[in-house]
């Protein structure tokens, strides 16, 4: 099962960060649901000032961008997301059209002798 890890940052304003904390303390039961029933497991999300990191594990072949298209389909999951962009931008590096940026591992503890 690989992991993914993947980057975004936050508008800058303390007040909605803190508001981004809350409503990550529960999400929406659809938004788990539907990111289960993708196969995704272990996701969490990390955040030092306003650049979040997220790591999930997902089944074998699975492609972010495609494979959460049918996910993304559900009008809550459209809801989640389109509420959340409201608190996020783009980290500099993503590439044209990315929301959540790909990152490449470059140390793997667990590979080394």
């Amino acid at each position: 099962m690989p992991t993914f890890a993947q980057c975004v940052d936050l508008v800058d304003d303390a007040a909605r960060i803190a508001e981004y904390r809350r409503l990550h303390e529960r999400i929406w039961p659809e938004v788990a649901a539907g990111l289960r029933e993708l196969g995704v497991r272990n996701m969490r999300i990390w955040i030092s000032g306003t650049r979040l990191f997220m790591t999930y594990d997902a089944p074998d072949g699975f492609d972010p961008t495609r494979d959460y298209q049918t996910y993304a389909a559900q009008p809550r999951v459209q809801e989640w997301d389109a509420l959340m962009r409201t608190y996020q931008r783009p980290v500099p590096a993503a590439r044209d059209g990315a929301w959540w940026s790909a990152m490449e591992c470059v140390f793997d503890l667990d590979a080394q002798p």
